[in-house]
């Protein structure tokens, strides 16, 4: 048998006499894709971080046996040639020689492990010269042909740009290309695709396996997307609560599943359940909930030069957008970022500025806050991340009840806290399972228990549209699928429609009726469901489609 590159051995980790990982073990042997997948809180990112001891706070224990370091940094560390070593004895100068030489970690979200303050070159340029020793010059021009590798256009400008000057699939290239800069022997990738549109997850897949295939090199891919370990990793290492329960080759543990805990996490693939209410919606002559006709939405921007001393530019987010959303039913609204679907649902909201024709609830938008009292109402929104959209100095029971003081100032503190108790028990949360739940703040709660909050909040009020924005994309797979549970189960119960914005073809199947792509502030398509999705007409759709 091939000797491990790492052969990991009763890692133990805790956090001020708290366990959170219990003696697990695994390898990964030269070259060899390994998936580390788990649901948050499993324990998976912080046993990526213990392996360079990069866990800050962290008690450690056990072995991480590493056979990848060159023999240079063998004598530096006191071994002999060809020995290998425990990457959690080392002393943490031998440590930091291996960091970035011949152990490199790609970061969850690239726009906060880059630093801003510096272009990309030359934090890339950093790194080569830390670890290799080459002149500025050589650096740069390294930096350059780095950033080319992982299919960077015009690579001698990107690397005088900043991180913010990037969009996300060039800031995550260039986190790559940063931890490829001393072609390590192992890459950790934590999360590398999980804040990535759909085609740019697809691109960024591509290239990873192309560099690992090119370098040689293993890599030990962090996830909770089990699309992305069927069609990358070769083994995966499943855990729970700190535990591995269960670990061998991709295609042996996807198609005999021994663990209760990974049979549930590949059934939690979103699912069209209890729509057929729903699908048959309300009458042909109903009319919708919502509809808009050539809606545009521009930001000014600046004119370079003299010319701009006189007038400004105009950027067009939504070039004429026209649909409609009747009562109980869902319209998908799909495109990658940067698409103008956000900016939709905020004109759609009445946040923006916008020319054309929007009504909603039979009612048009007015550029007088006082006339949109009644629209604002029927009109409710879910954000994407709950925990940013909850105020964290508000109590549920405050929370909750918010748009009752502005809706229905009549109703006395009894009759709100009665109505927030309704609305809490409508999407599964009770005093019951959770003591003092209306005196609770954000913190205390789960991602998923928060966004629960969240949707209460938005039908306290009894609205016939909820815009939802990527209400799922910050879930786990099971939370994700318990939430698109209840929101079909909230649309079938209360006749609700949706607009929903997704990047996510698996949440538009399984909520949407009707579907519309964008692309850079485009309709490129639109229809049905089975028109949209089943026999797509644009090559973009196309590529939306196969890249999911």
């Amino acid at each position: 048998m091939t000797t491990p590159l790492l052969d990991v051995q009763n890692l133990r980790i805790s956090f001020a006499g708290k366990s959170v990982v219990h003696g697990i073990d695994f390898s990964i042997a030269p070259g060899e894709k390994l998936a580390l997948v788990g649901e948050s809180g499993s324990g998976k990112t912080v046993t990526a971080l213990s392996l360079l001891r990069l866990a800050q706070n962290a008690t450690v224990g056990g072995k991480a046996v590493f056979t990848g370091v060159n023999a240079a940094e063998r004598t530096a560390s006191g071994s002999p040639p060809k020995a290998p070593v425990d990457l959690l004895s080392l002393p943490e100068q031998s440590l930091r020689g291996i960091r970035g030489r011949d152990i490199a970690m790609i970061f969850q979200e690239p726009m906060t492990a880059l630093n801003p303050l510096f272009s990309v070159g030359n934090q890339i340029a950093e790194i080569i010269q830390l670890k290799q020793g080459l002149s500025p010059a050589e650096c740069a021009q390294a930096a350059i042909k780095l950033l080319a590798d992982t299919g960077i256009t015009e690579p001698e400008r990107r690397a005088n740009s900043f991180p913010h000057q990037l969009s996300g699939g060039q800031r995550q290239r260039a986190m790559i290309a940063m931890a490829l800069a001393c072609q390590p022997r192992l890459l950790l990738a934590d999360e590398p695709t999980t804040a990535l549109d759909v085609t740019l997850r697809s691109q960024i897949l591509d290239l990873l396996g192309e560099l690992q295939r090119r370098n040689g090199m293993a890599v030990l891919m962090i996830t909770h997307d089990l699309n992305l370990v069927r069609r990358f990793a070769d083994r995966v290492a499943v855990m729970e609560n700190g535990h591995i329960v269960e670990q061998g080759a991709v295609a042996e543990v996807f198609a005999r599943p021994q663990h209760p805990y990974t049979r549930k996490l590949i059934d939690s693939r979103p699912q069209r359940d209890g729509l057929a209410a729903a699908d048959a919606g309300a009458g042909p002559d109903a009319a919708p909930t919502m509809r808009a006709e050539s809606l545009r939405v521009a930001y000014p921007v600046s004119i370079p030069g003299i010319r701009g001393w006189f007038k400004k530019g105009e950027f067009v987010a939504v070039k004429g957008a026209s649909f409609h959303i009747p009562p109980g039913k869902t319209l998908g609204v799909i495109g990658e970022s940067g698409s103008g679907k956000s900016t939709l649902a905020l004109a759609s909201l009445g946040l923006l500025p916008f020319s054309g024709q929007l009504q909603a609830a039979g009612q048009a938008w007015s550029r007088e806050a006082s006339r949109n009292k009644a629209i604002r109402r029927a009109v409710q929104v879910v954000f994407q991340d709950p925990f940013s959209s909850l105020s964290p100095r508000m109590p549920v029971e405050a929370i909750v009840e918010e748009g009752l003081t502005v809706h229905e100032p009549h109703l006395g503190s009894a009759g709100r806290r009665e109505r927030a108790l309704q609305a809490l028990a409508d999407v599964g949360m009770t005093d019951a399972q959770f003591p003092g739940l209306l005196q609770r703040y954000p913190h205390e709660f789960s991602g998923g228990q928060r966004q629960r909050l969240a949707i209460a909040r938005a039908l306290i009020v009894n609205p016939s549209l909820l815009v939802l924005d990527e209400p799922t994309s910050a879930l786990d797979v099971t939370i994700q699928k318990q939430v698109l549970g209840l929101l079909q189960r909230l649309q079938r119960e209360r006749g609700l429609s949706y607009l929903l914005i997704t990047h996510d073809v698996g949440v538009i199947r399984a909520m949407a009726h009707e579907v519309m792509v964008m692309k850079d502030g485009d309709v490129l398509e639109s229809g049905s469901l089975s028109e949209v999705l089943d026999t797509p007409q644009h090559p973009y759709t196309r590529v939306l489609v196969t890249a999911a």
